[in-house]
Formats: C-alpha cells, structure tokens, sequence
C-alpha cells in the first residue's frame, strides 16, 4: 500500500516537477506530525528522494533543505499542541486504547530532558510523540527549538543518504554496463575487420 502510494506520488511529480518542493516540505512535515506521522510512509519517501539525488535527478541541498524545515514545523505543531492540550491528549485516539504510547515517551523524556527532542527524532517508538509530550511536560520553546533545529538537520541527510547510496550504486553499474557493451561492441567491430585466415597450400614452399 505504502509503496503504491509512492509510486503513485512520484509520478505525479515527474508530470509537475514545479511541486516537488512542496511535496518533500509537506511530507517531512505530516511524518513529523503526532499521530498523522504513523500513516505517511515519509521513511520510504525520503528513501526514494536519495536514490533519485543518487541518480542525479534532484539536486542534494534543495530536497536537504526542504526535509529539514518540514521536519521543524511539524515537530513545533506537535510541540505547540502539547503545551495548548497538555493531560487532555490522553484522551484522544490512539492514545486512550493505548496509553503506554505517552507513558513511554514521559519516561523518555525524564531521563533524557531536552537532548530527548534530539535524540527522539531517531528512535522509532517515541518518534511521533516526543516533542508532544515535551509540550505536555511544559518545556520552552526556546529550548525545543534549539532541539527541534539540531535534530532536523541530523534526521533529513540520516534519511536521504541510504537512498543515494543506492541511486549512485546503481548509476555507476549503468555506466560500467554501458562500458562492457560499448567494449563489446568495439571488438565485435575489429573482429568482424580483420582479414580472414587464409589457409596455406600444403606445398606451399616447396620449388617445382
């Protein structure tokens, strides 16, 4: 399902390129929004945007850039909701059929404090809830903004470089394919040149 929407994603794209930007900040945003960020694929997404700079078909800074002010803004709404909602949160779904969600993000963030924000972004069962949770836990802004920035610029290369290692594994065998057949047909080309063996008389060098 996820990768069908990629695909789908993508090649709708590929026919507006003029929206690419606004579709890499919108995902990175929406991924990093609480609970919205469990249904958008962005791990797959950023997956793929690697591969096409990898490619060569985006160029690295652009979609860099774009990740990361994704990612902050939707950390800061998720922030932002947590300091305006604080307890009541629970009481929203999921968090009402599975409160350990929250509980496991508190615990989270009382033994980490504000390098939690950071150190969250990575961590795949409190991702979607940390920077909520600091807003419920009554952070600063100022000190989650701080967090917020660090992470993002960590979190969107993190994501993009497995993806352009692959692209650039697969330009490079490209071009070596390339090469071999180019080379092959190269000496496919001499070989079809060269003059056929004439096969010597067996009394070739003898006198009458």
């Amino acid at each position: 399902m996820q990768s069908e929407f990629v695909t789908t994603l993508f090649a709708w794209v590929s026919a507006h390129p003029g929206w690419m930007s606004a579709v890499i900040f919108t995902t990175s945003m929406f991924e990093s929004l609480t609970i919205v960020g469990v249904i958008v694929p962005g791990a797959l997404i950023m997956f793929t945007l690697g591969a096409l700079i990898g490619l060569g078909h985006l160029e690295f800074w652009t979609v860099f850039w774009w990740s990361a002010f994704g990612a902050i803004v939707g950390d800061a709404i998720s922030f932002w909701i947590g300091r305006v909602f604080h307890q009541r949160i629970r009481r929203v779904w999921p968090f009402t059929k599975h409160p350990e969600i929250i509980i496991r993000s508190e615990d989270f963030f009382r033994k980490h404090g504000g390098k939690g924000v950071v150190f969250g972004r990575f961590f795949g069962p409190v991702r979607g809830t940390i920077p909520t949770v600091a807003g419920m836990m009554d952070m600063t802004w100022r000190n989650f903004m701080i967090a917020n920035v660090i992470s993002a610029i960590l979190w969107a290369p993190a994501h993009l470089l497995p993806g352009m290692a692959l692209g650039a594994s697969l330009e490079i065998a490209s071009r070596v394919a390339g090469r071999l057949v180019e080379d092959g047909l190269f000496w496919d080309h001499l070989e079809w040149q060269a003059p056929p063996n004439i096969p010597q008389d067996d009394n070739s060098g003898r006198y009458v």
